[in-house]
């Protein structure tokens, strides 16, 4: 993706009422939503916008409502609402709807659809032999949940807009521009970056796997992280045997056997021009690593773990990645968000698990109350409830 800004044209100002480092998808959402209550925002990336060094890349990440949790449910709602909202504003597709299907023992469909119905979110519940029946070349381990309100969000396209709406409510973007150090100040956090010095009524640190290495950088903070892993999650795209049958985005759950945890979705752009279809695991890595010592490899052993699946439960797919992709995840040891403020100044984001993109609109929203003062945690998301799980 062509970059929205050129490093360092605008100088960096003194003061402002936020500064954001990362911008990745929360942080160019919370720089969004920041401008749209009116707040001087300041973005520091340190790489180049729309780059493909995290988690926040790519043409193809899967919006749905499906949770077996109700908070999720509910956050998914406003956060469609708000990727609505975008889309409108900045005048660019964003979102392209399939539908959603959930199967799996694990995946307990029935009890996503239990919720559902308390939350008013439409959906069905199908035998394994009607779902193969409405979408053929997949198989199914019934029963299976289908709800509309599902589909993919193109993650360059969404900073893209993300940023521009930003910008243009007046938000100052720096490329190139790393944190250095941050110290507590009377008058706010004192940040000092490779471009300069700006004092901020708040900072927010939406770095991804970058966040544990800048929390090391504040000064004098009463800053205690849980405990964040820094996974390399592969991807691999497999050619359709009948490219004219759209299949919905797809989250299959086995408690048995190995204990399968798969996901796949059309590959957008991802997908090169016959729109691929892109399956991965969900947390299938071979170990822990950090975003300057991650390699970029394909581990061999998950490939075939993924083209095994595919052999199995997608016959419609040619058994064979015709391109492979990694990414980064930053997880937390329960899989929730961390969302917090620290010495009422400092705003830790980070939307964990490999689950957030789908959340990035809300997130900024919340962040927002955070930086603002009119809202708190939520003590599932808080500091205080991951160090308490991990403890």
């Amino acid at each position: 993706m062509s970059s929205l800004v050129h490093p360092n044209l605008e100088e960096l100002p003194d003061r402002a009422d936020v500064v954001v480092v990362g911008a990745g998808l929360t942080g160019a959402a919370a720089a969004w939503a920041g401008t749209r209550r009116d707040l001087s925002v300041v973005v520091l990336e340190q790489f180049t916008i729309g780059h493909a060094h995290g988690s926040s890349h790519g043409s193809a990440r899967i919006v749905r409502r499906a949770y077996p949790d109700e908070l999720y449910v509910g956050l998914t709602g406003r956060a469609f609402e708000l990727w609505q909202e975008l889309e409108a504003s900045a005048a660019m597709p964003i979102l392209t709807m399939t539908g959603g299907i959930d199967h799996g023992d694990r995946r307990d469909p029935e009890r996503i659809a239990e919720i559902f119905s308390r939350a008013g979110v439409r959906h069905a519940l199908l035998g394994a032999g009607e779902a193969e029946s409405r979408w053929p070349g997949m198989r199914f381990d019934g029963p299976v949940l289908f709800h509309p309100q599902a589909g993919v969000m193109d993650a360059d396209r969404a900073i893209q807009a993300f940023v521009g709406q930003a910008k243009a409510g007046g938000a100052l973007v720096f490329e190139n521009a790393s944190m250095l150090d941050a110290q507590l100040d009377p008058g706010g956090v004192i940040v000092q970056t490779s471009i300069g010095t700006v004092t901020a009524r708040r900072l927010v640190l939406a770095a991804g796997g970058w966040l544990a290495g800048l929390a090391e950088s504040l000064t004098g903070t009463r800053l205690r992280l849980p405990r964040l892993s820094v996974t390399q999650q592969q991807a691999f795209h497999f050619e359709r045997s009948e490219p004219d049958v759209e299949w919905p985005i797809t989250v299959h759950k086995l408690a048995s056997g190995a204990g399968l945890q798969a996901y796949h979705l059309p590959g957008g752009r991802d997908g090169g021009p016959d729109h691929d279809r892109k399956i991965s695991e969900h947390c299938g890595t071979t170990g822990p690593t950090t975003p300057l010592t991650r390699d970029g490899l394909i581990d061999p052993t998950v490939r075939e773990r993924v083209t095994s699946y595919v052999r199995e439960w997608l016959p419609g797919l040619v058994p064979l990645p015709r391109r492979e992709v990694s990414c980064l995840y930053t997880s937390t040891d329960n899989e929730d968000f961390l969302l917090d403020i620290v010495d009422n100044r400092i705003v830790i984001a980070s939307p964990c698990s490999g689950h957030g993109a789908k959340f990035a609109p809300v997130l900024g929203e919340i962040i927002t109350g955070l930086v603002t003062g009119e809202a708190r945690p939520d003590p599932r998301f808080s500091l205080a409830g991951h160090l308490a799980w991990t403890s």
